[in-house]
């Protein structure tokens, strides 16, 4: 089921989760314009490379000229294709206003970028032995997890309008937030564990989607939220800082 759009109004402009989605679309633009031999080259030197993350900690050089924990936040805004960068700010689009107006501007961008930060680290650590630790690990799919895993927990019973896909036909349905998110959390959660087996074809060991970012991102945000203040509608509403 693809969302379309949530049943719940905000009280402020989210101006933060704008200026994301431009910041992510912009450098999408810029990555589209790079021949396909340097494509190569900028991903691996700004987005999460596991085996250079490994070394780094480990206080070796690896010889870039962009420190590998900078990466951590640059990952972030870069995308493998149109349908990556579409259908994550898709989601940053429908659930990201309401998380911005609960914790206000400023706490919301800080908490953007460290659920998308925390998950990377957690597909990192369940990376570090995999088969081609030398694929760059991009995309904003984390810390938008991060989001989910607050709306969740904050709006439960949101409606969420969404449509599937068969065929021809589009029917649309209205389910609880707490389904909807709830079990894409189980799926991701459950393709992580698989893509622990070598023999498995899912998960970033070979390119695919980072499962594991997905998952702990959104365990992240279910944290965070809640020590940020998510559930605090008193100052906080009043001035949105």
């Amino acid at each position: 089921m693809v969302p379309i759009r949530d049943n719940n109004p905000t009280k402020i402009t989210p101006y933060v989760t704008y200026g994301l989605i431009a910041v992510n679309v912009l450098a999408f633009l810029y990555e589209s314009s790079l021949p396909p031999q340097y494509l190569d080259g900028f991903f691996h030197l700004f987005a999460v490379v596991p085996r250079e993350l490994t070394a780094s900690f480990a206080g070796i050089s690896v010889n870039q000229p962009v420190p590998e924990w900078v990466t951590l936040f640059t990952a972030q805004f870069l995308h493998g294709g149109l349908l990556h960068l579409g259908g994550n700010m898709l989601f940053l689009w429908i659930f990201g206003n309401n998380v911005e107006d609960k914790l206000g501007h400023v706490k919301y961008l800080f908490f953007y970028l460290a659920s998308g930060v925390l998950a990377t680290l957690a597909q990192w650590y369940f990376s570090q032995n995999s088969a081609i630790p030398s694929i760059p690990s991009l995309g904003a799919s984390g810390a938008i997890a991060g989001v989910l895993g607050a709306y969740i927990i904050r709006f439960p019973q949101a409606e969420v309008l969404g449509v599937v896909p068969l065929g021809f036909f589009f029917p649309t349905f209205r389910v609880p937030a707490y389904f909807f998110l709830g079990f894409w959390f189980l799926e991701q959660a459950f393709y992580g564990l698989a893509s622990l087996e070598a023999p498995t074809n899912i998960g970033m060991e070979n390119g695919g989607i980072a499962y594991w970012a997905h998952a702990g991102g959104f365990v992240v945000g279910a944290i965070l939220g809640p020590i940020l203040g998510l559930f605090q509608d008193s100052e906080q509403e009043k001035y949105n800082w």
